[in-house]
């Protein structure tokens, strides 16, 4: 259960660390009791020049960013997703939670606006799978790898050049879409719904073109966004897994084995696209780097979908698909490594497969001495 609270900056005793997360382009605030906030920049956590927060003072400040109802609910689960926008400053997603007896609380800074895909640098692939007319598109990566942020900027391509409806369903909303070409609606939970499974079976009646699932959680937001992609909608949802095979094995796992044929099935027929998120130091130190793994469904993956005896084969067959616009995350880094985008040494260390990596980079010219020289502690 989620709620928003909008209010002003200067009625908060959270603006400030807020600030200072907007002032260093960090991605996150920390907030725990008996240490100073600490922000997230670049990918570390840094501690803000503050004293250390005791526990009475932390409750005060994480429950008055909370709306009755979620302070309601934090109070009797000791945890809560919300979105908090504060005038000024800008708009987090925030979960609290108790630790040791204590409250904690993460808040993520989120954009008020998408941002294109050009303004991303999305490939050109992004743009087409985000412009199908119907079937199931997934991005996926683990927690703080971007996936709202391409979401956000896939949605808006929708709404920039096509007269649909749009409905999303999110926990909470964190970018807010404003309409465009399209018509879009944003639907959050605890706020405007109580939960996916009455937001899904609204949803066919709500008439969409496209539906934003926030995230698949279980086998019954799976089965909603297969069958919407079935029935003629362009669905876009995401899972925290690392690549395109993992993407197709969780989501098959998440049914008993008397249904996973007609769900391989499904999904094969429905899949246009997986795109995965990881996330690299800049070698210039300015922010992060998004390293992308990209699935396009060609009748070859298709197979290996349907078939659990060549679902194995899905990296090789996303290695070998560049025509069609896919790509390994280990091809991504070393397209970045050679363009100076990131090092060697941070890109080893987010490679699905080291050794791999390590000789694509000596076919690509890379001398292997600096690769030892940039690895070694």
């Amino acid at each position: 259960m989620t709620s928003s609270r909008e209010t002003a900056a200067t009625s908060l005793r959270i603006a400030p660390f807020l600030q200072a997360v907007v002032v260093n382009h960090g991605s996150d605030l920390h907030l725990k009791v008996g240490g100073p906030p600490r922000v997230r920049i670049r990918g570390s956590l840094v501690p803000l020049d503050a004293e250390p927060l005791t526990a009475d003072a932390l409750e005060a400040v994480v429950r008055e960013t909370m709306t009755p109802e979620v302070e309601a609910q934090f109070l009797a689960t000791n945890e809560a997703d919300y979105a908090l926008a504060v005038a000024g400053i800008g708009r987090f997603r925030a979960n609290a939670f108790r630790s040791r007896g204590t409250v904690g609380c993460v808040l993520r800074l989120v954009g008020d606006e998408p941002r294109s895909l050009a303004d991303l640098g999305m490939p050109d692939v992004i743009r087409s799978l985000a412009l199908e007319p119907r079937g199931l598109v997934l991005v996926t990566g683990p927690t703080g790898s971007g996936k709202t942020t391409t979401l956000a900027g896939m949605v808006d391509a929708v709404n920039e050049v096509r007269p649909v409806h749009i409905l999303t369903i999110e926990d909470p909303i964190e970018v807010i879409h404003r309409d465009k070409v399209a018509s879009v609606n944003q639907r959050e939970l605890g706020t405007d719904t109580a939960d996916w499974g009455v937001a899904l079976r609204a949803a066919m009646r709500q008439d969409p073109d496209v539906i934003l699932i926030g995230e698949m959680r279980d086998a019954d937001t799976v089965r909603a966004a297969l069958s919407a992609a079935e029935t003629g909608h362009f669905v876009m949802s995401t899972l925290h897994t690392t690549d395109a095979k993992e993407t197709v094995n969780r989501i098959i796992d998440f049914f008993p084995p008397h249904e996973q044929k007609q769900v391989r099935l499904g999904l094969a027929a429905s899949l246009r696209g997986i795109v995965c998120q990881r996330l690299v130091p800049r070698a210039d130190g300015q922010g992060r780097a998004v390293a992308m793994e990209i699935a396009v469904n060609t009748p070859r993956l298709a197979e290996a979908v349907a078939d659990p005896e060549r679902t194995d084969t899905i990296a090789d067959i996303v290695a070998e698909g560049a025509y069609s616009g896919m790509r390994t995350f280990d091809q991504h880094l070393v397209t970045l490594v050679l363009d100076g985008s990131v090092s060697i040494a941070d890109a080893k260390l987010v490679s699905s497969n080291t050794h791999d990596f390590t000789v694509m980079l000596k076919r690509a010219g890379v001398d292997p001495a600096l690769v030892d020289a940039e690895t070694t502690p």
